[in-house]
């Protein structure tokens, strides 16, 4: 049985997790807006102005930081104007990227603010960069955060909104590289200087603009954007031209063309998963190293606002909209990549998960009028108290925690902690498929109260939630814990996500 010992100085503080770690994506895509987030007024499903009041419930207990829309690749053939208003004279428009659909626009500008107030969420926008004008972006900032009077003052106040809303987050285009317009680095650079110009703060309201940034590993595409948007040795004083840098990342166990079952794995794949899982770490701390060569000062952020797994799509959908089942597998990715997360704290700002609902890695299922919570759903909730804490190093070390997978070696031990408020927060993933763990919690610095613990594991790895049995993968409370000279000692069992809360003095 492998045995562990993870070592943590509670006297000895890190940088602090920001919530926006915990941030959602909800694109124009599937069933992730219509049917998901929106149902419309006269659906028979409770509702608020349209808006399913489920989602909303479920999502709060998660306390939901933040939430990106209208996409993703749909951001860059969206045009703002024709989402506001009422909704009888909306034109439509065809989703030429996700199934070639046609939609109404009858969920806008006004119906996502409002998602965000019944969420208490900040809201993120992507901006249109690939098909849109300067024009455009700017003067959406001013229809959202101006008071006062000009033309989107006046345009907003005669759709029924007197007062502006706050809008910090805004994303300057989607992957520019790809689907966002096929840009080469310094021609999106250039782009993301133009468009931040004209993104102007109206009032109070301070942008945070992120550039559209690179995809996996393409650390060039961001020494590009650093070293022109920043201004770096320039003989006048550098100027940011944007606040973060995003950049996008998918977990999958094979190749683009066979990315293989949600639900239909074996333990090779599983396997495969968590090597491309635990390779977030690398390309987190390689977009950093270039960052710091231009910011040392790590005045801009880092943005994973693209991330998950991706796998084939369940039989019988639509295959343009990527409605994915969601295992115990996808659970314990997300773990391993939290953990990852806290760890790159100090540049990592925001990360947001794709999708919310219905789409890819989603916290949310629905059918009708039945919802279901996912696995993940339950990590980010198991999780929840990192948010705004302060993170504390923990080292491992141990034998048996590691496996040679391919030709790659992987830790199947994962943890991170954190405190606040004066409770301590530690999170704990065995990836082993088949072996228990024995881990030590190798407590020092300051004294810990009464611990207790939750574990969120399934008999299968496939195993997930339906309506028909909601709960097959959910949390539980965990009394296989120890109170020691050193700390705390638990056994992990395979496949398993613990968390542990202790009060400390």
């Amino acid at each position: 049985m492998p045995n562990a010992t993870a070592v943590i100085n509670l006297d000895i503080e890190g940088p602090t997790i920001s919530r926006h770690l915990y941030g959602h994506f909800a694109e124009h895509l599937g069933r992730c807006v219509y049917g998901g987030f929106w149902v419309g007024e006269d659906s028979p499903i409770p509702n608020e102005g349209g808006i399913r009041l489920d989602v909303v419930q479920a999502l709060r207990a998660l306390n939901i930081p933040n939430l990106r829309w209208p996409g993703g690749c749909f951001a860059d053939e969206y045009h703002w104007k024709d989402g506001i208003g009422p909704h009888d004279q909306r034109p439509g428009m065809v989703n030429t990227h996700w199934g070639d659909v046609e939609e109404n626009n009858h969920f806008g500008t006004h119906e996502f603010m409002a998602l965000c107030e019944l969420l208490g969420a900040e809201p993120y926008i992507s901006g249109n960069v690939g098909s849109g004008t300067v024009q455009e972006m700017s003067e959406w900032v001013e229809y959202l955060t101006r008071e006062g009077d000009s033309p989107m003052v006046r345009l907003r106040k005669a759709n029924g909104r007197d007062e502006p809303w706050r809008v910090r987050f805004w994303g300057i285009g989607n992957e520019t590289w790809g689907c966002g317009g096929n840009m080469r680095a310094e021609y999106s650079a250039d782009l993301a200087r133009q468009y931040a110009t004209y993104c102007r703060d109206h009032g109070d309201n301070k942008l945070y603009r992120i550039a559209s940034g690179a995809s996996d590993d393409d650390y060039r595409w961001t020494e590009t954007l650093m070293r022109q948007i920043s201004c770096f040795g320039c003989e006048a004083t550098p100027k940011n031209f944007f606040q973060g840098l995003s950049v996008h990342y998918y977990t999958m166990a094979g190749p683009w063309e066979a990315k293989g079952s949600a639900t239909d794995f074996d333990t090779e794949d599983y396997y495969r998963t968590m090597v491309a899982a635990r390779k977030i770490d690398t390309i987190l701390a390689g977009h950093s190293t270039v960052m710091d060569i231009y910011d040392r000062g790590r005045t801009v952020g880092l943005v994973l606002d693209e991330w998950g797994t991706w796998w084939d799509v369940e039989p019988g959908t639509n295959p343009g909209f990527l409605f994915q089942q969601n295992s115990l597998r996808d659970a314990l990715v997300a773990a391993t990549h939290f953990d990852i997360f806290h760890q790159h704290a100090a540049r990592l700002y925001m990360a947001n998960i794709a999708q919310t609902v219905n789409v890819l890695q989603a916290m949310l299922l629905t059918d009708g009028d039945a919802l279901v919570l996912t696995p993940t759903y339950h990590v980010f909730e198991m999780n929840k108290g990192h948010q705004d804490a302060t993170s504390l190093a923990v080292h491992l070390r141990g034998d048996g925690i590691r496996r040679t997978v391919g030709d790659t070696e992987l830790q199947t031990l994962s943890a991170s902690a954190s405190v606040k408020d004066g409770t301590l927060l530690i999170s704990l993933s065995n990836l082993d498929a088949e072996e228990p763990a024995e881990v030590t919690l190798d407590l020092r610095g300051r004294s810990v109260g009464e611990p207790t613990a939750r574990i969120l594991t399934a008999d299968r790895l496939q195993d997930h939630n339906t309506p028909g049995a909601p709960d097959a993968v959910s949390p539980r409370p965990f009394d296989d814990l120890k109170t020691t000279d050193r700390g705390l000692a638990l056994t992990l069992p395979p496949h398993s996500f613990v968390t542990v809360r202790a009060p400390i003095r």
